[in-house]
């Protein structure tokens, strides 16, 4: 019935999809929370920085650990401290 009066069907551009595990598979605010953990921010600290709630940032946190394979914030630190830190000086 549309179609008969000129209605066409709007075409989505199509989305990747994102990766299931690694640092391609974080969503850009789990990667914000990866971060601020790994600089040393409590769930509280880093929910100010976000504003949002500590509960949100903790949700967010347990995905990262899952998507990066790791079980603590130590872990998590090494990781980002490996992709993000300065080549040393030759």
């Amino acid at each position: 019935m549309l179609q008969a009066a000129g209605v066409r069907r709007r075409r989505w551009a199509a989305v990747p999809p994102r990766a299931q595990e690694g640092w391609e598979s974080l969503t850009p605010m789990e990667r914000r929370v990866a971060l601020l953990v790994a600089d040393g921010h409590t769930n509280r600290s880093a929910a100010e920085e976000l504003v949002v709630s500590a509960s949100t940032v903790g949700t967010h946190l347990r995905a990262v650990f899952g998507k990066l394979g790791v079980n603590s914030r130590v872990q998590l630190t090494r990781l980002v401290l490996e992709r993000f830190a300065p080549p040393p000086n030759a």
